[in-house]
């Protein structure tokens, strides 16, 4: 007979509580155990004691006729001290998906455009601010120029 550590659940909807239960692997999930050796209760934060609780020695001993945990319960044994765990892991878990890496491009895209567009008016008033003082300097040169003519008329005559 084929021996598993698991979880049974038990408590209301949306409020789950497990049982941690040595059974027959061919039973169902929250079906006949041979023996509960704890309790989980997700609901209570992280850091409470009362969050696992979890026979230790009874554990030891079903590990020992070759009970296999599942892998929750695996890292509840490795937590506890009792069974090594070793890490796992996923490199693309934290990666987003398809969607989310063409709006990230296509947000990039307006950005660029914005800066794009930012900077052409920016330099388009740099240059109207520089095109008024080179106006009004190409006015004053005929107008110098027009001033020393006079001046020279004025001598010839």
């Amino acid at each position: 007979m084929a021996v598993a550590i698991r979880l049974s659940r038990g408590g209301a909807k949306k409020r789950p509580y497990y049982r941690i239960v040595v059974s027959d692997s061919r039973s169902p999930r929250d079906g006949k155990y041979l023996e509960q050796i704890g309790t989980y209760n997700p609901m209570l934060p992280k850091d409470s004691g009362e969050r696992v609780k979890l026979d230790e020695d009874r554990a030891r001993h079903w590990l020992s006729v070759g009970a296999k945990p599942s892998d929750r319960v695996h890292r509840f044994l490795d937590a506890a001290g009792i069974l090594e765990r070793a890490p796992k892991n996923n490199p693309k878990k934290g990666e987003p998906g398809e969607a989310a890496k063409e709006r990230a491009e296509e947000k990039a895209a307006k950005e660029a455009e914005a800066a794009e567009a930012a900077k052409a008016a920016e330099e388009e008033a740099k240059a109207a601010a520089e095109a008024p003082a080179e106006e009004a300097a190409a006015e004053e040169a005929p107008a110098e120029e027009a001033a020393a003519e006079e001046a020279t008329e004025d001598k010839g005559e």
